[in-house]
């Protein structure tokens, strides 16, 4: 898998959400025609994430095939063809996502010191209630609809992106392919520290010399931004919603959290937050991690992994959007540093220059992901509503059943 967008998008179980695949991803993976073949994702099958931490071991989205493009998946997910005259997918995905499907699928882990895994031949021995037909249609209506809403979501999010591109002039920039660069000792390792060649490609010295020529100025990160970097010790006995990278959704947003007790909290989870912090990742790889924290997050824990921050001379909003912009991951891209665990640094990351943006266009960017967040509440509402309806058609009735690998008894 790669970053620089060669071969076909991959999808991974940290772009699966909410019962839905997200409608982009973040890496790529160079592969044969054969292997093509066999991984290629069709309109609406259901993949299943059969291998990592016991949490998240069984989650399970449907994909939606989007503008003609070839998209793939992880070979540690499996992928789900139901058969519709019996099962429609939506309905299945949502059946796996109950506390029945969840149940039924976490009892058969098989946990280890690092590691959860089920077996994709015990699952196909897992037996799946049978819905009237017409109970099922509902369920894709409820799917449908929050299909249509994530998607306005996601053209009003681009929106606020083009508008910040306007106003840093990137609309249409083309950094030079030159690979070649020579610099001094007192240019390089002297000023900087650094003797990786890639830190020194002019590929990220331009967009860096574009941050430093911008129209309305920049400053470094630490003027903008406050730095939440102090630890917070969990108290044993109360509970806590504690956010990790795996909850961070594609368009800036928390998914959702896993709940519990001080004492049973991994040590990682050391940073408290607030309601419009902005967090980001700090690992490479993982560097379009960003979000904003909502209010139903205030004082939640999330993982050392992430910088906190509080911004104070750009809002939220376009803070987020600039962060996950190509211009600001090509700098955080180049500040990482490491070996084993590729990271940025705390002095690193306060020193990057930030680009200042005019109020009016901050204040046009955070109407839009405004929106754009509502239109994505509606969407995790609705699919919330056809999760509960399952449930309660299972409590209500006599149903039959069938299993995942085709036979099925009453």
């Amino acid at each position: 898998m790669n970053e620089d967008g060669k071969g076909i998008p991959i999808y991974r179980m940290n772009e699966i959400h909410n019962m839905l695949c997200d409608f982009s991803v973040s890496k790529c993976a160079d592969i044969s025609d054969l292997e093509k073949e066999i991984f290629l994702l069709n309109d609406r099958d259901v993949l299943f994430n059969r291998t990592n931490s016991f949490e998240w071991v069984g989650r399970t989205g449907i994909f939606y095939q989007q503008h003609d493009m070839d998209f793939i998946f992880a070979s540690y997910l499996v992928r789900f063809v139901p058969n519709e005259e019996v099962i429609l997918p939506e309905y299945l995905t949502a059946y796996l996502n109950t506390k029945y499907g969840i149940w039924d699928l976490k009892r058969r882990a098989r946990q280890s010191i690092n590691q959860t895994n089920i077996n994709p031949e015990e699952v196909k021995e897992t037996f799946i209630p049978l819905l009237d037909k017409s109970i099922q249609l509902k369920i894709k209506d409820y799917f449908d609809s929050a299909k249509v809403s994530l998607m306005k979501s996601n053209c009003i999010y681009t929106e606020a992106e083009n508008l910040l591109l306007e106003n840093l002039g990137l609309k249409n920039f083309q950094a030079a392919c030159n690979p070649v660069n020579i610099k001094s000792l007192k240019q390089s390792f002297l000023k900087t520290g650094r003797l990786d060649a890639e830190f020194y490609q002019p590929f990220y010295e331009q967009l860096e010399q574009h941050i430093r020529n911008h129209t309305h100025g920049f400053k470094p990160l630490s003027k903008v931004c406050r730095l939440k970097d102090k630890n917070y010790t969990p108290k044993d006995n109360q509970e806590y919603d504690y956010i990790e990278l795996s909850n961070i959704g594609n368009s800036g947003e928390i998914t959702g959290s896993t709940r519990a007790f001080g004492k049973d909290l991994p040590s990682r989870a050391r940073r408290k937050v607030q309601s419009n912090d902005v967090v980001i990742s700090s690992i490479e790889g993982s560097l379009q991690s960003c979000a904003i924290v909502p209010p139903q997050y205030d004082g939640a824990l999330c993982s050392t992994g992430f910088y906190v921050l509080s911004p104070n001379e750009i809002n939220p909003e376009t803070l987020l959007v600039l962060f996950k912009s190509s211009l600001m991951q090509g700098v955080l891209k180049r500040n990482c540093s490491g070996t084993i665990l590729t990271a940025i640094n705390k002095d690193d990351l306060l020193n990057i220059p930030v680009p200042l943006i005019d109020p009016e266009t901050q204040t046009q960017i955070a109407d839009h992901i405004r929106q754009s967040n509502a239109l994505r509440q509606k969407a995790h509402s609705l699919l919330a509503q056809a999760q509960s309806a399952v449930e309660t058609e299972i409590e209500n009735n006599s149903i039959n059943s069938v299993n995942c690998g085709g036979g099925g008894k009453p």
